[in-house]
């Protein structure tokens, strides 16, 4: 666990925190080296065999000892003067870490503090709202640690003189004259690790960006740099000493005359306006509900408690409530620190943004192009709630709060809200939104069936429902699963739900998966009601024998299509034979434990189609797969294969490159396995990676499977149809989708996520064990093919579900962007089992740069109100997310180390020997595959020209290289012809020939 000191935890504190073992030591000492100059005495030690930090505290060294030593006392005795017990050290766990973004009521602390215990029903400690909150926060002091060069840290608290005239430390064996700084002779506080003195520490890495500043001082321009504890409270130094270096000793006088102006005399009208008898107070009820509108996240027992304890605290009885008392529970419930500090960062030393300042931020951090100070000020008017700061173009905090947790500052970008993506491609270049037994609202075999499974599914913009239908009563066909208890519906009734649902989320084709097992009597039923009740939407044209791919979803609009079996077309008479496809069988049988004979029998199993429902088969014909190579020469476009999901696994791994290529042409639909009774969901992203276009969901069933599903179809205007990225449409591309390194010819991108804070976070469903109480923690989850699978998750925020704070910055490699998803996933700690609270998922190509609110959603979908997440996300190449240096313009920053095959040891002698020879060639082929690959990459990037032209400009850089022992080439480019050919000279390592032949498709 990395920790310098007392002061609590690391996550977005000075150092980060690692899970494992402590592995090295850090000791730091005070001696006469400390301050501007450079002695010998204020040493440090780093063990580099570890990159972990250990609880290692500034230590004074007693009578008769060298500066350099270690101090006598006990790890026991040490940890308890630090505020965390022995066991806690022993166990690499930091003491409990002190909130952030507060200060503390009462009177100046000492380095030594007492421990308290508060019989309170509230938590007396106050936000920091305001400049002078900051300043009041650093005449108080806090604990911060102050870095010099060669690794050497000091812990020392740190205070502003009550005349706010100067800035000094303690303890320090300076004089006390010494270790000060005149406020004066500051030139400028500069966040970040941005001095010498940072980047030349050692343990540089260790120390977060956020939690880093540094104050530039006299007239040799020195640097005081410091690492606080946590953001917030760098933010509070940050804040007060820019302050006091733009007014001086008159700051707290400044900040009296202007800061309150705009806020407070906005409080006062509406205080007046519900003061109609102007008594100067109002009922406490209605002081509740006034700040209940103002911010409807806000718990009502948690503002009737304010105020009760502000009238504790001032000796007051009765219930009134007068404008100050109003205003100070105001400030204090309805300002959020991470947002005032952002905004103060912005505006020059002011407490409000002008139009100059709100067209930087929009500019720089949200990523707006072309924005001028028109557009600043019409947000200032749409979001300003005091009409002075509406008339003189100010955005205060509360403004600037309601515009940041406005739906213009939401996660999604609202491009994609609409139909954004090319809609002419062919049928099989889109992922389409699909359902499984739709008419199921349970589990598989004894639930009921429901028209509403229909509703809920087309009105979430599924394209592809399926019906099992089969004879029922009153020659009216019906639909439920075959082989089981699920109870059924009337045939007619559903497709009456389906003609008045079908194109109510989108425009675009909607397919009926037709799964038949009727009599040729109520085949025709079917016929009839379908021809009547669906018409003209039906789709029955052939399909052009002279085309090669499907018709496109813009040129399908409004049309139904069915896909179920069909006649051949040699059949002359009014019905024939087809193969029956009976996945309720299947299902039956894997209950009953039935031997695979049967299963494979039942399959095969054949039965009588009635010409006229043939007929309505038009570009979705159901045929039976066999294999890649059968379906790449006899398989027609217009014909369409069903995987159960254990075989399209089995695909998936050891064919996934011919996966990709089949469903470049053909639609493939994935259907769950049989022995998913209870209606669980696969993973679609399992079959997404390979191209695969119909993978059909249990929508009735909520958790991680079905938010994938929701999250991916979100976009493109929740249109139901999603474009797949180009290297699975290209016929010449060559994709692997279970690749798990970057993907040739993509260029990966960096995503930088912060997690800043959350609001309103609701106590889990069912959760009766820890009363109302709340211990939040957020993971971040990366989804896409495997080389971008990833999880990071914060430190957890104890007893605070209204506003805690995280601080916390993640960074993913994202290799395949087209086909990634970011999930945010809060969760409650607990000893029994953490608790679901809400979750959001967005595809990578949805994220909005900059800070952005994440909206919190139900385990079942639903939006949880007012309760959400805050965070900063900057990404590679796009437009916002702040500094360069914050966003990481290179993704080499974060490419993993390069990983090579090992060898299993037999501890059989002979065979341990011959295989040990074999690692250094295994070596050799992996760096040879992974540099053609990041070769490719690079001159795409560089060389700006056609895909031909590319590959071959990377070819010849790389063949340059490639030469026999005789200086002979290995490879050798032909340029004279129209199109570029390679051939391979002498003996050339297997692995080369392979890539070589996967690139030379081109």
């Amino acid at each position: 666990m990395a920790e310098f000191g007392s002061g609590g935890g690391t996550g977005g504190g000075g150092l980060p925190s690692s899970p494992g073992p402590v592995q090295g030591k850090v000791a730091f000492k005070a001696g006469d080296g400390e301050g501007g100059g450079g002695g010998g005495g204020g040493r440090s030690r780093f063990d580099s065999a570890g990159s972990r930090v250990s609880n290692g505290d500034c230590a004074q060294p007693g009578a008769g000892e060298e500066p350099g030593s270690a101090p006598p006392a006990s790890p026991e005795s040490s940890s308890k003067e630090k505020g965390f017990s022995a066991s806690q050290q022993r166990e690499g766990k930091p003491g409990i870490p002190r909130r952030s973004s507060i200060i503390k009521d009462g009177t100046k602390q000492k380095r030594e503090r007492k421990k308290t215990v508060s019989f309170s029903s509230m938590p007396t400690e106050k936000k920091i709202s305001s400049a002078s909150d900051c300043i009041n926060a650093m005449v108080e002091g806090s604990e911060l640690k102050k870095v010099r060069s060669n690794s050497r840290v000091y812990h020392r608290y740190f205070l502003l003189d009550a005349d706010m005239q100067s800035l000094r430390w303690e303890p320090s064996k300076k004089d006390s004259e010494k270790a000060k700084i005149d406020i004066k002779s500051i030139k400028e506080v500069r966040t970040g690790k941005n001095t010498d003195i940072f980047r030349s520490n050692g343990i540089y890495d260790q120390i977060s960006e956020d939690c880093a500043f540094s104050i530039i001082y006299g007239e040799n321009y020195e640097s005081l740099d410091l690492v606080a504890n946590s953001a917030d409270v760098a933010n509070i130094w940050v804040t007060g000493l820019r302050y006091l270096i733009s007014y001086g000793k008159h700051t707290l006088d400044m900040l009296g005359t202007t800061q309150d102006n705009m806020r407070t005399s906005w409080l006062s009208q509406m205080f007046s306006e519900s003061d109609v008898d102007n008594l100067g107070h109002i009922p406490l009820c209605n002081a509740v509900q006034f700040i209940k509108d103002l911010n409807p996240g806000l718990k009502t027992n948690k503002i009737e408690l304010k105020f009760k304890e502000l009238h504790r605290s001032r000796e007051k009885t009765g219930t009134e409530v007068t404008k100050e008392e109003f205003i100070e529970v105001f400030h204090e419930l309805c300002t959020r620190p991470e947002i005032y500090f952002l905004l103060v960062q912005f505006s020059s030393n002011k407490e409000f943004l002008d139009t100059k300042d709100l067209m930087m931020f929009l500019e720089a951090e949200q990523g707006m192009a072309q924005v001028t100070e028109e557009i600043s000020l019409e947000i200032i008017q749409k979001y300003e709630p005091a009409k002075e700061g509406q008339e003189k173009g100010c955005l205060s905090i509360d403004g600037f709060t309601n515009y940041l947790t406005s739906p213009d500052c939401h996660i999604f970008d609202p491009e994609h809200k609409k139909v954004c993506q090319d809609m002419k491609q062919p049928l099989s270049h889109y992922f389409i939104n699909s359902s499984h037994n739709t008419y199921l609202i349970e589990d598989q075999f004894r639930g009921p069936s429901d028209i509403t499974g229909y509703i809920r599914a087309l009105k979430m913009g599924c394209r592809s429902v399926e019906l099992d239908v089969w004879d029922g009563p009153d020659n009216e066909p019906v639909i439920y699963t075959g082989h089981t208890m699920t109870s059924q519906i009337v045939f007619r009734s559903v497709i009456d739900i389906i003609n008045k649902y079908a194109f109510f989320a989108s425009e675009y084709p909607l397919i009926l998966c037709l799964e038949n097992h009727c009599s040729i009597k109520q085949q025709k039923v079917m016929v009839q009601h379908m021809r009547k009740i669906l018409g003209d939407k039906l789709h029955t044209q052939s399909p052009n024998i002279e085309e090669s791919y499907l018709p496109s979803p813009e040129s399908l609009k409004g049309k139904i299509l069915i896909k179920a079996k069909k006649l051949s077309a040699n059949c002359s008479g009014l019905e024939g034979d087809v193969t029956d496809e009976d996945e309720g069988a299947e299902m039956s049988q894997r209950v009953a434990k039935e031997g695979v004979e049967q299963q494979n029998s039942i399959t095969g199993k054949r039965f009588q189609l009635c010409k006229d429902l043939s007929e309505l088969v038009s570009i979705c014909k159901s045929v039976q797969f066999k294999e890649f190579q059968v379906s790449f020469q006899l398989q027609k476009y217009w014909e369409v294969c069903s995987f159960n999901e254990v075989l399209a696994s089995k695909y998936a791994n050891e064919n996934p490159g011919d996966f990709v290529n089949y469903n470049k042409r053909f639609l493939a639909r994935v259907f769950p396995s049989p022995m998913r009774i209870d209606s669980s969901n696969m993973n679609p992203q399992d079959f997404w990676k390979c191209g695969c276009q119909i993978v059909a969901m249990n929508f009735q069933t909520p958790g991680l499977m079905m938010d994938l599903n929701i999250g991916w179809f979100r976009q493109n205007g929740n249109c139901g149809y999603v474009l797949r990225p180009a290297i699975m449409r290209e016929e010449v591309s060559f994709f692997s989708a279970n690749t798990k390194d970057t993907v040739p010819g993509v260029s990966p991108q960096l995503l930088h996520i912060k997690i800043i804070s959350g609001q309103n976070f609701p106590k889990p469903k069912g959760s009766g064990a820890k009363g109302d109480v709340v211990d939040p923690y957020v993971y971040v989850e990366i989804h896409g093919i495997p080389a971008d699978c990833a999880e990071q998750r914060t430190k957890t925020m104890h007893q605070n579900g209204d506003n805690p704070i995280f601080d916390e910055s993640f960074e993913f490699q994202i290799n395949l962007p087209e086909l990634a998803m970011v999930r945010f996933v809060v969760l409650d700690d607990d000893y029994i089992g953490d608790e679901f609270i809400g979750q959001y998922t967005i595809p990578f190509e949805c994220l909005q740069t900059g800070y952005r609110h994440v909206p919190l959603q139900s385990l079942t979908g639903e939006n949880l109100t007012h309760a959400s997440l805050f965070v900063h996300v900057a990404i590679t190449n796009r437009r916002g997310g702040g500094k360069p240096h914050k966003r990481g313009l290179s993704v080499r920053k974060g490419k993993k180390s390069r990983e090579y095959a090992s060898m299993r040891t037999l501890w059989i002698k002979t065979i341990d020997e011959v295989f040990k020879n074999a690692l250094q060639p295994i070596r050799d082929a992996t760096d040879l595959r992974e540099n053609m690959q990041n070769a490719v990459v690079s001159f795409k990037e560089l060389c700006g020209l056609s895909p031909v032209a590319n590959l071959m400009q990377c070819i010849l850089a790389v063949s340059m290289h490639l030469v026999g022992p005789d200086n002979t080439p290995l490879v050798v480019v032909n340029l004279s012809d129209q199109y570029p050919t390679m051939e391979l000279q002498g003996i050339v390592p297997e692995v080369l020939k392979k890539i070589v032949t996967a690139y030379e498709m081109v």
